[in-house]
């Protein structure tokens, strides 16, 4: 059973050339023009019939391997094993921890995926070797594994796992939430770029941070948030003559100074500044400034009204769920941040 050459693949289409080989062989299994049983051309011959690479032809024919779609027999060729459009893919989610953040991706990919796929959840906590041993149990057993490759040795030093990230084969792995340092090309995804992001945020609010005489970032070194934001934040106070502070945490015993703008990273530091801002009869937006990070509900409906600066959690999820599913191209993709301005500055 030959495919139809009439088909064309679109050189121009977004969707790779190895889906639109998926989608054919799918389109002729709808049609009833593949029954089970039937042998599809080799790889060399759909290759050769179509002007594609043979990467790009095994590629796709793995694709629908793991789909349970086709199998292969030793000297024979590809057969169609199974017409059943409704078969899932399994998807395994490596994530650093559970919080309020990661469910919102979480549910995201859910949503988005619906029926056309089950997921899995496992944490690493940060620590490679708990990577390690995730990768040991699940390896071959799952479609796609989306990783969030955030680790700390035992020094607290942000580290790559490069060695094990590369264990998982590179048509099955999506990175998530951050790109693998000095790789961040190499694996397709979607991520933030922390100094990046903080460095243009800040910049677009621009006009509100110059009514302040200094910029505090509260960055709490045990919570093991990306030193990244630290070089951003420098950076931005360096090029645009910012007085700047960079602190642990917000002191309970020391008072505000008037005049300085807080960007804080943890809940319980914002939660600090406002209690001392009402105490001190400060007025935030005026007489100090609030920037958190990572918006909330709680944060919109504060009487303050707290300006954060934020990726978007949601749309990082319906993208990674969509690159699995093959209708977003399986690329590095930088999300959206943005500053939603508030009363707070």
């Amino acid at each position: 059973m030959l495919l139809d050459k009439s088909e064309k693949i679109a050189v121009e289409s977004r969707t790779p050339k190895y889906l639109q080989v998926v989608n054919l062989i799918l389109e002729d299994i709808e049609k009833g023009k593949l029954k089970i049983g039937d042998r599809i051309p080799s790889i060399n011959e759909t290759s050769f019939d179509f002007l594609l690479s043979r990467d790009t032809v095994e590629k796709a024919y793995n694709e629908l391997r793991d789909r349970g779609i086709i199998s292969s027999v030793r000297g024979k060729g590809f057969y169609i094993s199974s017409t059943n459009m409704g078969h899932k893919l399994k998807v395994l989610l490596l994530f650093n921890k559970l919080s309020s953040y990661k469910k919102i991706i979480y549910y995201s990919i859910i949503d988005t995926l619906g029926a056309q796929a089950t997921v899995d959840l496992q944490i690493h906590h940060y620590n490679r070797n708990v990577l390690e041993d995730l990768l040991e149990t699940n390896l071959g057993n799952y479609n796609y594994y989306v990783l969030a490759p955030h680790f700390f040795d035992s020094l607290g030093h942000p580290e790559t796992a490069y060695d094990l990230v590369k264990r998982i084969p590179k048509d099955k792995l999506l990175i998530i939430d951050r790109g693998v340092k000095d790789h961040e090309n190499e694996f397709p995804g979607v991520y933030q770029d922390f100094s990046k992001d903080i460095f243009e945020v800040l910049e677009s609010g621009i006009s509100h941070l110059r009514k302040y005489q200094r910029l505090i970032l509260v960055f709490p070194k045990g919570d093991l948030y990306p030193v990244e934001i630290m070089d951003g934040f420098k950076r931005f106070c360096f090029f645009h003559d910012f007085k700047n502070l960079i602190v642990d945490g917000v002191d309970d015993d020391e008072p505000l100074d008037e005049g300085d703008c807080h960007i804080v990273m943890a809940e319980s530091d914002l939660v600090n500044i406002v209690k001392k801002s009402r105490e001190q009869l400060l007025r935030l937006g005026r007489d100090v400034g609030v920037i958190s990070y990572n918006d909330t509900p709680l944060k919109e409906i504060l009487a303050e009204g707290i300006t954060t600066i934020s990726t978007d959690f949601q749309n990082m999820g319906k993208t990674i769920a969509e690159q699995i599913m093959g209708t977003e191209d399986r690329i590095p993709i930088k999300n959206p941040f943005r500053m939603t301005l508030r009363k707070s500055l």
